[in-house]
């Protein structure tokens, strides 16, 4: 059976790819974008089935509005994809004020604004499913990636509390754990912080030199097959909580997991030690 889709950031990257795989496959897309005419091809292909909002996520009655909007003009919204966002490379030292608020704008609180947006809609029409495009970098970060790694963090945190509350409407969630993939998400649509001499011999300075020089190698996922993983996730019942794709997306947040829990574990009985005397603990 077709659905109905919202995408946010539909011009590019993963955004793209899903909006011209469900048209394919002849779904219905409301698709945003921040230019007008960023999907003139697809419009011209595919018709009513493509329906575009221009939106900038970082404005929060404009998010409102253009959702509010698409739900009542088509009438039912299955999938909601929250996916526009950016990269900002750059040490905490090297990183400006202005770009770091802009990263936390769009990343984490644009994120929070489109679910907010959606929810009451969902919950309205008796459910749906929300997928909200999080990153590998949302359980471990690398060198110059802090900023960045903080919004995914941040946009799991708000999930991991908001799954719960909606739940019994009917709307799931999905974390979309993605690692590094063949789109202009780390070219074109990144950020770069101006390099300080003093970070060349650091990890920071380290990380620089071997994302410059790894070229593709760097790069192994394959954004139509993310895509398509991405789509087919949406038919899982109950949906999966988290969906780490790519092979270097598994090997970072596999690793960082169990060194989480190993250091729990070793923690336990200091832990317990802290609690006021005479708790009994299992």
């Amino acid at each position: 059976m077709s659905k109905t889709w919202f995408i946010t950031g539909a011009s590019s990257g993963f955004g793209r790819e899903l909006a011209e795989l469900l048209l394919q496959r002849g779904d219905r897309v409301a698709a945003t974008v921040r230019k007008p005419n960023a999907l003139e091809d697809l419009a011209a292909q595919y018709g009513e089935r493509l329906w575009v909002g221009i939106l900038d996520v970082t404005d929060s009655s404009a998010v409102r509005r253009v959702i509010d909007r698409a739900f009542s003009e088509l009438a039912r919204i299955d999938v909601v994809v929250s996916n526009a966002g950016y990269a900002l490379f750059g040490a905490a030292e090297e990183v400006g004020d202005a770009q770091i608020e802009r990263q936390l704008d769009t990343n984490l609180l644009g994120s929070i604004q489109v679910a907010r947006a959606a929810i009451p809609n969902l919950r309205r029409q008796g459910g749906g499913r929300i997928i909200q495009i999080s990153s590998s970098v949302g359980q471990a970060a690398y060198p110059t990636m802090g900023v960045y790694a903080a919004t995914k963090w941040g946009i799991e945190g708000f999930f991991e509390g908001t799954m719960p509350e909606i739940a019994p409407f009917g709307i799931e969630v999905t974390l979309v754990e993605p690692g590094a993939s063949r789109t202009s998400f780390a070219s074109s649509s990144a950020d770069m912080a101006q390099a300080l001499d003093v970070y060349d011999k650091t990890p920071a300075g380290e990380f620089r030199r071997m994302t410059a020089t790894a070229g593709l190698a760097m790069f192994p996922g394959d954004p139509r097959k993310v895509a398509s993983a991405i789509i087919a996730s949406a038919d899982q019942q109950p949906a999966p909580k988290r969906l780490t794709l790519g092979s270097d997306a598994y090997a970072l947040v596999h690793k960082a997991l169990t060194e989480r829990l190993t250091m729990l574990e070793a923690q336990k009985e200091l832990a317990h030690s802290t609690d006021v005397d005479g708790l009994r603990h299992g």
